[in-house]
């Protein structure tokens, strides 16, 4: 055996094991507001402004988002909180190449995951 197998082996022994995330179906306005930091109020009002925001709504009247819904308000957040977009220009570009927009979301979403990874795994060696 090479020492790169005997180290991979190593790692993936000391690597704790993981279950599965359980994703919901249906995420309320709070939770969602927590995941960005946000108000309630500026979702709604988000609601109001883009059209591609629309989430379903139950007997009661409460929002139902569903984790596409999420990326579109994130898509949102980050060209206004983020970026500094005014509604209309955010709306603007949203209109013009959403693909585009929606890509580039999510490649940041992957990349702050791989970073996340990352640092646990180096917290995790200088742990040991």
């Amino acid at each position: 055996m090479t020492i790169q197998v005997l180290l991979l082996i190593l790692t993936v022994r000391n690597v704790p094991y993981k279950e599965k995330e359980i994703t919901k179906r249906y995420y309320t306005i709070g939770e969602v507001a927590d995941d960005l930091g946000v108000a309630t109020s500026l979702i709604r009002f988000w609601e109001t402004e883009f059209d591609i925001i629309s989430p379903k709504k139950n007997r009661k009247g409460n929002r139902q988002f569903t984790p596409e819904d999420i990326k579109k308000i994130k898509m949102i957040y980050h060209l206004v909180k983020e970026k500094g977009y005014t509604l209309h220009g955010a709306r603007d570009f949203i209109k013009n190449d959403a693909n585009a927009a929606m890509e580039k979301i999510d490649m940041i979403q992957s990349l702050k995951n791989i970073r996340g990874f990352l640092s646990e795994l180096r917290d995790s060696i200088q742990g040991n």
